[in-house]
């Protein structure tokens, strides 16, 4: 990135997202970590509005991974057809139910490198299902998280693995998840990738990008 001013201390910044995002959240629904687990592949280029209305009736007909690997590839690309991507999604998530099934007993691992061996699990799903799932602290790097964090100068860098990094090394991680939220709270209500609404934004006076914008 260029031109980036003088950083604003991290802890400003983050005290304002707290007061502007008390209640951020992850906003796809799941009742369980395999439900989140199939939520977040589904994710992918998809809004997480679009994946609510699809895993509604999904996860009413296909609770468990047993129940999934009953269809094949054709037969669940048809229940997710509104989603993007929906044929490699159908081959990554039958692929990982098995997997499940046959290495750990059904249930979802709660460790990151067993995570991000399952088909579609990439390290941001595996950062979701951590944080969300099983309270491990996690900093997934979505594009909101990268795109807000990035205009914020809380990190400087093209790549979402290196935002991560120098995130997490700013942020005490205690924190980590629910900045997470907030981040993407924002990004999704104000600092959108086009026409980002910068002159009603709380953290204008904080924010290089908006500033320049001006």
């Amino acid at each position: 990135m260029k031109n980036k001013p003088k950083r604003v201390p991290t802890k400003k910044i983050l005290n304002t997202l707290a007061e502007l995002y008390p209640d951020a959240h992850c906003e796809l629904n799941y009742r369980n970590p395999f439900e989140l687990l199939i939520a977040t592949i589904l994710s992918a280029q998809s809004t997480d509005r679009q994946v609510n209305i699809v895993t509604k009736e999904l996860f009413q007909k296909f609770p468990t991974p047993e129940d999934f690997v009953q269809l094949t590839e054709d037969e669940l690309a048809a229940e997710i057809r509104g989603l993007g991507l929906y044929r490699n999604k159908s081959r990554n998530i039958l692929a990982t139910c098995k997997i499940l099934l046959e290495q750990y007993g059904g249930k979802v691992p709660s460790q990151r490198k067993d995570l991000e061996k399952l088909p579609g699990v990439g390290r941001k799903t595996a950062n979701v299902v951590l944080s969300n799932a099983f309270d491990v602290p996690a900093l997934a790097v979505d594009t909101h998280v990268h795109r807000v964090a990035n205009r914020l100068a809380l990190a400087d860098s093209d790549q979402p693995l290196e935002t991560e990094k120098q995130l997490t090394k700013r942020i005490p991680k205690k924190d980590w998840t629910l900045t997470h939220h907030r981040l993407i709270w924002h990004g999704r209500r104000v600092c959108s990738a086009r026409n980002p609404k910068c002159h009603h934004c709380d953290l204008l006076a904080m924010c290089w990008y908006g500033k320049n914008q001006a």
